[in-house]
């Protein structure tokens, strides 16, 4: 028997039969399903220290289970001491099966970690369908230990879906179960 990530399943089974039923699509294959999740983290002060971009890629890749990436800089800027092609930040994007876990992990295990959390904003919808988001501190993650970490570092999660509105990809984040401020359906 294959692995299969409980989410997929779940997608397969209930969530397309949902969203089919609320907005009548025809076919299949004009339900909305999510295509990646990108993580990016920006670390400035790593034209200074080098060494925070390694721990930033170490933390990266345990909390997404896929090795990150170092962004580099585009051009050089003289107020900041940036010189092009420097590395300045950290991303790793997630598809496939490895998506589904990731979000699964961050929908039951990490965003109820959150200090003082009341719902996630639901104004990070780009008017295409896609999703983004903001997490302050790293260390929501239950991989990441919380002795080991020199600095806390915040990063942005974008959900791209295949989602025509914002109203579809919301819907469409609800029934995986993202906990929403404005709950009002």
């Amino acid at each position: 028997m294959e692995y299969v990530p409980t989410l997929k399943t779940k997608y397969k089974n209930e969530i397309v039969k949902n969203l089919t039923e609320k907005f009548g699509y025809k076919t299949v294959m004009q339900v909305p399903k999510l295509q990646k999740i990108c993580l990016n983290e920006g670390i400035g002060e790593a034209i200074t220290d080098k060494k925070l971009i390694d721990n930033a890629i170490e933390e990266m890749t345990l909390i997404s289970g896929q090795r990150a990436v170092a962004t580099k800089s585009r051009k050089d800027i003289s107020n900041f001491k940036l010189r092009k092609k420097m590395p300045i930040g950290v991303r790793v994007t997630l598809r496939g099966d490895r998506m589904y876990e990731f979000l699964e992990r961050l929908i039951s295990v990490s965003i109820p970690r959150i200090r003082d959390f009341r719902g996630i904003n639901d104004k990070g919808f780009d008017g295409r369908g896609n999703f983004s988001m903001g997490i302050t501190e790293q260390i929501i993650f239950p991989e990441i230990v919380i002795d080991k970490v020199t600095k806390i570092n915040g990063m942005d999660i974008t959900f791209v879906t295949t989602a025509k509105t914002d109203v579809e990809c919301l819907e469409l984040l609800k029934q995986f179960g993202f906990p929403f401020k404005n709950q009002n359906s």
